[in-house]
This record gives structure tokens, C-alpha cells and sequence, in this order.
């Protein structure tokens, strides 16, 4: 058994056919199958009915080939570490930021973070928080941006900044004056669609759950910050903004943003990888990097803060 026959038989597995696996490896369509009928033999276990179209996987050959992805997943990860030893950093990078994250932080410092690193080939995604952490899970995702704290078992969390919600109220100017928590107007509140933290750090924040009264007859779910924005000005209506995406909004914005009187409703935004993610050099690199972007917007020192979870 070689790793060249467990790849043959991984590609066979996905495409469910012969063929196009020899076609996605680059060889012949008798070549491969040889090589995954040695692989078969050499099992002494079926991996294949061949008999079906498309091909599928047998019983037994699907436990098998669990075991061929850990393999191969296994390897690559010896070639990173081989590589960092090396100083050669190289490969790719898989990065999933939550939407209410990306447009705001992004902008301040990927462009020239990436120029640091030629070798390796950046994948940057907007990604929901749950699709992160099953996506680090599986390890088709290295990093993941996002609110924490998750409290997962096994991910690694790394603290990157805080920052304080604002509410933005189209109907009312701000004056010097903050406004508590809990004189927010929720019958006025517009939020995210569900499955954003965002929505449920402001659910948190105004109590909804037993203050709200449904009594509209418009449910709009909004899948991001700037469309959610043109509701509630067509609507008089208000909703909470973290502070970096208040940073770009119209001029006549910024006379409707009202800070929230101490405790601050605040939320951290971390780096969160798997235990076995071997690239630390490029981590460290990250944390720092997105750390001098933001600390000039984000000085927290001294701050009464109220850290809402994200879940």
C-alpha cells in the first residue's frame, strides 16, 4: 500500500467513477484501476461497487476510506510542519470571518498582510460561526474570525480586541448623553436574520425575549449589516452597530449613533483554530497584525464593559 493508491481511491470515492478520477489525477483510466484493485487486494476488503452506476462505496470500503482521509490530512499536515522547521512557509490558508466581521476589519490590514507571505495562497470566506467551527472541525478550514467566547471543547481560542456596540436610532440625533440598555426602544429594533451572533448579542443586550411585542406586519431577514442599515432608515426604526462598522458610514450617520451607558454592551473578536494547526509563525503574525489595525480605533483601557456572549 502506497499513498499514491489511497489518493486513486480517494478520487474514485468522490467522483463515483473510474474515468473522471484518471482524469482528475492525471493518468490513465487502466493505470488507476490496477492501482486501486492492488490496493483492494492487498485489503483483501472490496472498496467499490463496481457493478453500480455511478460507482458507489461498499460498507466496508466507506470505514476504509474515513481512515484514508485522516491519512491524508495527517500527511499534509508533516509537510507543513517539515516546511516551518525549514523556514519554508508556503501552501495554502483557509480563512473563515463571520459577515458582521469582514467588511469592517478586513479592509485594515489583509491587502498587506498577504503581501508578507508570496508562497502561500490566501482563501479569505464569509462564513457563518457555525459553519467555522465545523469547518475547523473537519480541517477544510485553518482559521477561523469570529465573537467568542464559544466554550467549545477542543478549539483554540485567541483573543484579538474588543469592541463596543452603538445604537444607531434614524428618528433621534445623539447628544453628549449615553443611553442605558434598557431605555433601547425594542419595539423599534431591526436585527440580523437568526443564525448571526450579531443577532443574538443584541437580543441579549435589549432583553427581547420579554420585552418585545410583535406587532409589525413586516419580517425582513437580512443577511448583512449594510442592507439591514437602509431598513431601519427608511423606517425610523434603530437597531446596534459593533463599533468598526460605524467607522464608514455616511457623514449624517454619525448624528444618530448614541453610545451605551456603562457597563458598555461589548463583544471580543478572536482567532480560533484546531488544536493541530501547525502554521504558528503565520498565526502570530496575524494576531499581531490585526492587533496594531485595530488598537488605534479600539483602546479599551480603563473601560466598565459588559462582555455579551455570542451564543
Amino acid at each position: 500500500m502506497n499513498i499514491q493508491q489511497i489518493k486513486y481511491a480517494i478520487a474514485v470515492a468522490e467522483v463515483q467513477s473510474f474515468g473522471k478520477a484518471a482524469e482528475k489525477c492525471f493518468i490513465t483510466q487502466s493505470t488507476l484501476s490496477t492501482m486501486v484493485a492492488r490496493l483492494e487486494d492487498e485489503l483483501d476488503i472490496q472498496l467499490f461497487d463496481r457493478k453500480t452506476k455511478p460507482i458507489t462505496t461498499t460498507k466496508e470500503g466507506e470505514i476504509i476510506l474515513q481512515q484514508f482521509y485522516i491519512i491524508t490530512k495527517e500527511l499534509a499536515v508533516l509537510d507543513e510542519v517539515v516546511n516551518d522547521l525549514k523556514g519554508e512557509i508556503s501552501g495554502e490558508l483557509n480563512i473563515g470571518v463571520i459577515p458582521t466581521v469582514a467588511p469592517y476589519l478586513l479592509p485594515l490590514f489583509l491587502n498587506d498582510f498577504v503581501k508578507k507571505y508570496p508562497k502561500i495562497k490566501f482563501t479569505v470566506s464569509e462564513i457563518t460561526t457555525a459553519k467555522i467551527i465545523e469547518d475547523l472541525e473537519n480541517r477544510t478550514l485553518d482559521i477561523g474570525i469570529l465573537s467568542t467566547p464559544l466554550n467549545h471543547p477542543t478549539l483554540i481560542e485567541i483573543p484579538l480586541y474588543k469592541e463596543p456596540f452603538l445604537l444607531f436610532d434614524s428618528a433621534q440625533q445623539s447628544s453628549n448623553q449615553s443611553i442605558a440598555a434598557h431605555e433601547i426602544d425594542c419595539n423599534r429594533l431591526w436585527l440580523l436574520n437568526e443564525g448571526h451572533c450579531l443577532r443574538t448579542q443584541a437580543e441579549t443586550i435589549c432583553d427581547l425575549r420579554t420585552k418585545r411585542i410583535d406587532n409589525w406586519n413586516l419580517e425582513y431577514k437580512s443577511t448583512t449589516i449594510d442592507t439591514l442599515m437602509k431598513f431601519v432608515r427608511k423606517n425610523n426604526a434603530v437597531t446596534l452597530l459593533p463599533y468598526l462598522a460605524t467607522i464608514d458610514l455616511p457623514k449624517e450617520d454619525f448624528n444618530y449613533l448614541h453610545a451605551i451607558s456603562p457597563p458598555q454592551p461589548t463583544r471580543l473578536i478572536s482567532l480560533i483554530v484546531h488544536p493541530h494547526f501547525v502554521k504558528k509563525g503565520v498565526l502570530e503574525s496575524l494576531s499581531t497584525a490585526i492587533q496594531d489595525a485595530t488598537h488605534p480605533f479600539l483602546d479599551r483601557k480603563g473601560v466598565n464593559e459588559w462582555l455579551v456572549s455570542p451564543i
